[in-house]
């Protein structure tokens, strides 16, 4: 698991505000659940910290703890140890109206009977707002989500999109420290989700308000985030940048999960100057960057992105990388690309992504012996 940045174990005297505090900070949580009088961890020893304006995605299958991560920041569930800052205070035990955060769902749970004005203004209504202060805010805030025009409206004459949007404004109009958002867009059709996913990293960007996004969706987390956490089992696997994470995935079930993996594993069978060959047949061998340690006789596992790879139908000449052969067992279009499954000679099944840049029909067939490449830089040892 990677470091995270540094938390503090207790709240200032007083409750007061730390200096250069994280928006959100778990230090030591714990969350169990009672299931037949046995305490079952949900959550387990959590050191978390989330930046100022950061757009911060919790990634994992169902079952891994981050829905329950989310509403310990809501107040919805509370630690069974440990605890949860916002903003540098100390809010554990505090119930959810009293903590500065909005959360908004899958579903969008809108008023049917109001329109949009309505409801986007309602929270600062009960809030007893002044009226011209309520239709300032509510105009910017329907501009922002692009609904300007439309705040007529009801809820049942709008897209699944359009009423997201309309969720989405009447959350942020009341400026919360922090937005919390529980997978919303898993009720859209994919286009108009990939569409959703661009406004609102856009309309987090013009706010700037602290976004934490809960999802199992890794390409949702990938186009989205500045930072994720990857989650398994109650336990935070990895946390990083999009690119750090999907470039190099510090763990086997980190590899997996995010996008799709090659892995491969063996023996050093030669080292040298931060480089290492694992023999893999007669001419055939993965050479993959090591750290300094890393010697002769070491096993160590490589994960390769599919579309890292060059596929060839004849052996190329002078490849100084990994190179690899096998048989075609699967070819699929996609349109950009055309997507190959090799059995390789080495006993491992490859995925190779081949982009349709040129001659789309020039395509390898089932059946036929190709040849597999790629640059050692492509190669990434896993919990070295």
């Amino acid at each position: 698991m990677t470091t995270s940045p540094p938390h503090a174990t207790s709240a200032p005297p007083g409750g007061g505000l730390r200096a250069g505090h994280p928006a959100i900070e778990f230090a030591g949580v714990r969350k169990d659940y009672l299931s037949h009088g046995e305490a079952v961890p949900a959550v387990k020893s959590l050191d978390l910290a989330i930046g100022q304006g950061e757009f911060f995605s919790l990634l994992g299958p169902s079952g891994c703890g981050k829905t329950t991560t989310m509403r310990m920041i809501a107040g919805f569930e509370e630690p069974t140890a440990g605890k949860v800052f916002l903003d540098g205070r100390d809010v554990t035990g505090v119930v959810p109206n009293k903590r500065d955060v909005n959360m908004v769902f899958q579903s969008y749970a809108l008023f049917p009977h109001l329109n949009v004005r309505e409801n986007v203004a309602f929270g600062l209504e009960r809030k007893k707002v002044a009226k011209a202060e309520i239709n300032r805010r509510v105009g910017e805030m329907l501009d922002i989500v692009s609904l300007t025009g439309y705040e007529k409206r009801q809820p049942k004459e709008m897209s699944g999109g359009q009423q997201q949007r309309v969720a989405l404004a009447r959350a942020l109009v009341n400026h919360p420290r922090a937005l919390l958002l529980d997978e919303p867009l898993g009720a859209l059709d994919l286009k108009l989700r990939q569409q959703m996913q661009i406004e609102l990293k856009r309309i987090q960007r013009e706010v700037g308000i602290t976004f934490v996004y809960v999802t199992h969706d890794q390409g949702e987390a990938l186009t989205m985030s500045d930072r994720i956490a990857v989650m398994n089992g109650g336990l935070i696997e990895q946390l990083g940048s999009p690119r750090d994470i999907y470039e190099r995935p510090a763990t086997r079930f980190v590899a997996g999960f995010i996008g799709t993996s090659n892995l491969i594993d063996g023996r050093v069978s030669w080292a040298d100057q931060g480089l290492a060959v694992i023999d893999k047949g007669p001419g055939e061998r993965v050479v993959v960057p090591v750290p300094a340690g890393v010697g002769v006789g070491r096993d160590i596992e490589v994960s390769v992105r599919p579309e890292k790879i060059d596929l060839h139908r004849t052996i190329p000449g002078n490849v100084t990388g990994s190179l690899l052969s096998g048989v075609v067992t699967e070819v699929v279009y996609h349109g950009t690309s055309t997507n190959y499954t090799v059995a390789t000679t080495a006993g491992t099944d490859f995925v190779v992504f081949d982009q349709n840049a040129h001659d789309a029909e020039d395509v390898a067939s089932r059946g036929e012996r190709v040849f597999l490449t790629w640059a050692p830089q492509h190669s990434y040892p896993i919990g070295v």
